[in-house]
């Protein structure tokens, strides 16, 4: 790139000019001898979080004269002076850069002066590689929310009020690099007032791209069921406010979609709202007006205090307070509440206004992905909301809110979302395919998206389960997305085994190369890329569903990792699910198939059992038929199923209306029991493999419950014999490193029981942090591993 003297001719730019030297022109070339030029180029999250003028605050502190600007790459830098200034400079731009920005490398260079006469920020560039970070969207700041309170402020309830501190980013750009033109905000004009903000460095809308006001920004309309607008602006957010008080189902767009919003003290919306959208049990999220408020409802430590509170703003799992002013149906039988506090202005305005807790669901149908257009909503959400609020700027793309909880003393993502995609996670390994642009195209169930440009991979929003038309779009609009955004197709798809999921017929519909990933090595790349380690390591990969090589269903793993090979190292004992995937609905078709492993035909006559009791005889003949000869009945060794026949031998769960239902209820039975015991079992081996017999376990359990045990302390020694198992399968695989990855680590007791035997044999556990365990991070483990590895053997 070519460097012109002052401002460059034809350009828009802000320039500030430092004040000339006097004397003459020997002495000047004397000074301009003395001179050196420095060039960087910071990479990371340093666009839309208030660089630039930072940069230019810096220079204009130390007298610099040279620019700064926006490029595909990142923030570029030039400026002139003295060495030891220039090094001052230097370290400043690490050292002291704006708390919301992300430096991932600060490279820089000395050249020789060129006599700039001020310093500037120049134009966007859009030419190059686009490689920079994407900013997630971002939670009010303190500032933003004063501004919006104050009744002598022009932004005083303004739901739309933002600053280079937050404010939406990833929701809103359309390409590289970030600025206005390239925003859903390109339709809006600025007025004279906010274009002062935008184009003065001293102040902290200078170049906030969705800067707006009451004057020329979006603004509020309330729609009726017919479309109709019945109130604009403020009115419709008080009008919206009175519809949530008494008792109605508001549809609201936020900031990357529509929430569906009740009073989550009245059990009878709460329950209308259940049966509108189709979600009978699964627990429903709750936003908080306030922090004080939050600590009404539930219980938390430090780091979730703080989870609660950062720019991120995610839903936190939290210990239900006992006197919590929610109605049952919140959340049925679960100790827990997914709590958020408002992370826009129109939130805070909206909590501010009722002063109550609500139920802040995502605003679509059980299984589909977030609405994020009104006229879709009102299609989609027809039979759900009683009326919509909605705003005229455009929503790009879809994000959900992302859901964490602590474990271990740490935040760990269930969904990657809001606040945290697409943020790259950054991959540790040595290959010479690091310039080619890749895809993992994720599982079919909490599907991401993920692209990897060299050694960065950007891992996606939640897409949802892609067996539904609705979420299946949601997916190739995030595939698409990537491509545009980085201005680059992918030579190569990374997919999963699966041949039936859509996913893998998208890779493989007529489009570049393609890599087929296993499903749970998948999960153990992904940890691996999350903690940045490499082999050798084992991973113990735990799901509920995985297609394995062998044709059977994968899911209780142990996978030895070395060099760029891998191998299946054991697994749990396989048993057959009676009904194919009616067994991952009902826990009882789970445990019965499991039983009949264990007892034969023996079993349909153990009426004392629970699972055995749900099925009538006509239904147990069949089932005997299934069994007997293998029809629809295919082969598990799923830790998932594992847990699903245990919620249903202690009869907790028998059919369950949403994933994941048995596993959570089993652990929210072990909900303060002290108790360190645990079942017999044992392991075998043959081949250089290992099986884990779990037939112990369960005629250990079938023993307790005869006895009356209570319930609690069964899910309490079950939970503490996979630990012990988990540790001793560790020493089986002899590495010091062990990873523990898959949706039944999303299990808190589980994982960090695991974590303390490991760390007491001097093993070293690993467990996810900035992707989720399940298979929300497969898209990254996809690439990782199509990365890493040479073949897929499978020894």
């Amino acid at each position: 790139m070519s460097t012109t003297r002052g401002r460059p001719s034809g350009s828009a730019s802000l320039g500030h000019r430092q004040p000339s030297s006097t004397g003459s022109r020997a002495q000047d070339r004397v000074i301009q001898s003395a001179l050196r030029r420095l060039r960087v180029v910071i990479r990371g999250a340093v666009q839309g979080v208030g660089y630039r003028p930072f940069v230019y605050g810096a220079a204009t502190e130390f007298g610099l004269n040279g620019w700064v600007n926006n490029t595909p790459q990142g923030v570029v830098v030039e400026v002139e002076g003295v060495a030891a200034t220039l090094d001052t400079f230097l370290n400043r731009l690490f050292r002291d850069a704006p708390p919301l920005a992300s430096i991932q490398s600060i490279d820089h260079m000395y050249l020789d002066a060129v006599g700039f006469d001020r310093f500037e920020i120049r134009e966007s560039i859009s030419d190059g590689d686009k490689n920079t970070l994407i900013l997630p969207d971002i939670a009010t700041c303190g500032d933003c929310l004063r501004d919006v309170f104050d009744p002598g402020n022009r932004r005083f309830r303004y739901p739309f009020t933002n600053c280079t501190n937050c404010g939406p980013r990833y929701s809103i750009i359309t390409a590289l690099p970030y600025d206005r033109a390239n925003t859903s905000m390109a339709i809006f004009d600025m007025c004279t007032e906010c274009r002062a903000e935008y184009t003065d460095p001293l102040d902290r809308r200078f170049h906030a791209q969705p800067n707006a006001c009451p004057s020329c920004g979006p603004h509020l309309e309330l729609w009726d069921k017919s479309g109709r607008t019945t109130a604009i602006r403020d009115t419709a957010l008080s009008e919206a406010s009175n519809v949530v008080r008494s008792g109605g189902i508001l549809a609201l767009k936020g900031l990357g979609g529509f929430h569906l919003i009740v009073d989550a003290r009245n059990d009878n919306a709460v329950r209308r709202l259940r049966r509108q959208k189709h979600r009978d049990q699964k627990p429903l999220a709750v936003m908080a007006p306030s922090p004080e408020s939050a600590g009404e409802l539930c219980r938390m430590q430090s780091e979730e205090e703080r989870l609660l509170h950062s720019p991120a703003s995610p839903i936190v799992l939290l210990p239900r307070r006992a006197s919590a002013p929610v109605a049952p149906s919140v959340a049925p039988g679960n100790p827990y509440l997914g709590l958020m506090l408002p992370y826009t202005p129109l939130h805070h305005l909206l909590m501010t206004d009722l002063g109550f807790p609500v139920v802040a669901t995502s605003g679509n149908l059980a299984e589909e992905s977030i609405c994020t257009d009104e006229n879709d909503a009102m299609d989609r959400l027809a039979e759900v909301a009683d009326c919509y609020l909605v705003h005229n700027r455009p929503i790009v793309r879809h994000i959900d809110d992302s859901v964490t909880r602590v474990v271990a003393g740490r935040a760990l993502l269930l969904r990657r979302a809001r606040g945290y995609a697409p943020l790259p996670i950054a991959i540790a390994t040595e290959t010479d395919r690091r310039d080619q642009a890749l895809m993992g195209l994720g599982a079919h169930q909490k599907n991401t998206v993920a692209f990897a440009a060299g050694p960065q991979v950007f891992v996606g929003q939640h897409n949802g389960d892609l067996s539904t038309r609705v979420a299946y779009g949601a997916f190739e609009k995030s595939a698409s997305d990537f491509e545009r955004l980085f201005d680059r197709e992918p030579g190569e798809f990374v997919c999963d085994l699966h041949p039936d999921y859509l996913s893998t017929r998208y890779a493989n519909s007529d489009r570049a190369t393609t890599t087929r990933i296993q499903h749970h090595l998948a999960h153990v790349f992904a940890c691996m890329a999350d903690n940045r380690v490499v082999p050798p390591l084992s991973g113990v990969s735990w799901d509920g569903t995985g297609y394995g090589p062998d044709g059977t269903i994968w899911g209780g793993e142990f996978l030895a990792v070395t060099g760029r090979s891998w191998k299946r190292a054991g697994h749990l004992r396989p048993w057959r699910l009676p009904g194919g995937d009616a067994a991952i609905r009902e826990p009882r078709r789970a445990a019965l198939g499991l039983l009949y492993e264990v007892f034969a035909e023996q079993v349909f006559e153990m009426d004392h059992l629970a699972p055995v009791r749900q099925f009538s005889s006509q239904e147990r003949r069949v089932l005997r038929v299934q069994l007997a000869n293998a029809i629809n009945a295919p082969v598990t060794s799923s830790a998932g199923r594992l847990f699903d026949v245990l919620a249903s031998l202690i009869g907790l769960c028998q059919i369950a209306s949403y994933e994941g239902q048995a596993a959570m209820e089993l652990e929210f039975r072990v909900d303060g029991v002290e108790s360190d015991t645990a079942y017999p079992f044992v392991i075998t081996g043959s081949n250089g493999k290992f099986v884990v017999d779990w037939e112990p376990i369960i005629r250990a359990v079938i023993f307790d419950l005869s006895r009356s045990t209570e319930s609690g302390r069964i899910a309490a020694k079950f939970h503490n014999t996979l630990a012990a198992i988990i540790v001793d399968a560790a020493h089986r695989m002899n590495h010091e490193r062990v990873l523990l990855t898959g949706g039944c680590f999303q299990n808190k007791y589980l994982t960090e029981k695991t974590i303390a035997r490991l760390t007491a044999c001097k093993l070293r556990p690993y467990w996810h942090r900035r992707v989720p365990p399940n298979d929300g991070g497969i898209s990254l483990g996809q690439v990782a591993a199509a990365l890493h590895l040479r073949g897929q053997e499978v020894d």
